[in-house]
């Protein structure tokens, strides 16, 4: 990519051509555990390179302002979440979830006339969305399946990556790694094992590509030798422009990634796993909660991982000699990320060296650089209609003689109302 290119990609501040496109979609902005209770301490929120606040009020309902008071710009995160605002704790002003304020003790004449910037939030799928577009430009809620399953049947956790959104999600759509970083703990992480794909996904680490345009995304059919008769198919959907859904092991949950800026070099880094059609397995579940399988072992009281840059992610140069561990880091996630991470804040693009495999992550740029600029024009960009959203991945040998992209149409779309495919 040249500088221009780049410069479009991985920019998602205010104004950006990346930033505005990236506003016109629901964003992942916290956790609703985050906030807990009414009137719980309120929680910063840093995404698309503004410094948030939220807080849900005595009510129960969420706010997303601006994190600074009007008055002198100190930080509301030091005031007071009580009777329905969030109260400055320098002179006293308060402001409700919509940002204005509602009481400002010495001229409560203006105070009609302050306001700070908010943004509108709903909470589904145990997270809380806000919308920072233009208000008359709304999308409907998200749709993406495990946002409407019950609370019991999926786990969401976040983590920070500390690198740029665009090289950490092109690792999510990269199906081909996972024959080299994963290939030593695929039969012993308790996400993964007893899958037979662990067994395809060893055997043949040449995929070969084939990438569909869709109404959400992408589609991206990820071919390798299956039985004699059959292939084996790994088939991720990316959902625009920061979803992906992975290809399911076997018998467990099935899995996901959101990834969302928190400023050009740092992002948010979110895992979700859900079963369509019942609870997580108590053991599954716990497992994740321990930071199994694609969620993380954290610094206690935040959502660093333990295993980040400046301990280099605790690698264990005895494990990958011993072939306990490919590049002796533990842990799906964390494997990934420092991979991505080792690339620098932001990756030099200007020397990469793409080969065929790379065909996803070339298609998923051309997708969301044709958006930004389409949306400079006024055309809307792609994924608005919720309903595109409810696709599914899926991980399936078929005969030698099917074709994938004429299989999947009928067989991953509408997704809660179709089985899943799994091997």
């Amino acid at each position: 990519m040249d500088q221009e290119q780049v410069d479009l990609l991985t920019r998602t501040g205010p104004g950006t051509p990346m930033g505005n496109l990236m506003r016109r979609y629901w964003v992942p902005a916290l956790l609703c555990s985050e906030i807990p209770e009414p009137d719980c301490p309120p929680v910063r929120v840093r995404i698309l390179g503004e410094k948030l606040l939220a807080f849900r009020d005595t009510q129960g309902r969420v706010g997303l302002v601006d994190e600074f008071c009007a008055h002198r710009g100190a930080s509301l995160f030091l005031g007071r979440n009580e009777d329905c605002g969030i109260r400055c704790s320098y002179h006293g002003w308060k402001y409700d979830i919509h940002g204005n304020c509602v009481e400002l003790p010495s001229a409560p004449q203006i105070a009609p006339k302050v306001k700070i910037k908010s943004y509108p939030c709903i909470e589904r799928g145990d997270v809380v969305w806000a919308y920072m577009g233009p208000t008359d430009k709304q999308p409907d809620p998200p749709e993406l399946e495990w946002c409407m399953l019950k609370p019991e049947q999926r786990f969401v956790s976040k983590r920070l990556q500390e690198c740029g959104y665009l090289q950490a999600m092109e690792g999510g759509i990269d199906t081909t790694h996972a024959s080299w970083v994963h290939r030593y703990e695929l039969d012993t992480d308790p996400m993964h094992k007893h899958a037979y794909a662990n067994k395809y996904i060893k055997a043949d680490p040449n995929t070969i590509f084939d990438i569909e345009e869709t109404p959400h995304g992408l589609t991206i059919f990820g071919r390798r030798n299956g039985e004699p008769d059959s292939y084996y198919w790994r088939i991720t959907q990316w959902i625009a422009p920061w979803f992906t859904l992975i290809p399911p092991f076997g018998p467990h949950a099935l899995g996901g990634h959101i990834w969302v800026p928190i400023d050009d070099e740092n992002c948010w880094a979110w895992s979700i796993n859900f079963l369509p059609d019942r609870p997580l397995p108590a053991d599954e579940l716990q497992a994740m909660k321990d930071g199994k399988g694609i969620h993380v072992k954290y610094i206690p009281g935040t959502f660093r991982a333990a295993a980040n840059p400046e301990n280099d992610w605790l690698i264990d140069r005895l494990a990958q000699k011993e072939k306990r561990s490919f590049s002796g880091v533990e842990g799906f996630s964390i494997q990934d990320a420092s991979l991505q991470e080792s690339m620098g804040p932001l990756q030099d693009y200007s020397r990469e060296f793409l080969v065929p495999t790379d065909m996803a992550i070339v298609r998923a740029r051309r997708v969301l650089e044709r958006a930004a600029r389409d949306l400079q024009k006024g055309i809307e960009p792609p994924a608005l209609n919720a309903v595109s959203q409810r696709v599914r991945a899926a991980s399936v040998l078929l005969d030698r003689k099917v074709a994938a992209k004429e299989w999947a149409p009928t067989s991953l779309v509408d997704s809660l109302n179709r089985p899943v495919f799994t091997v």
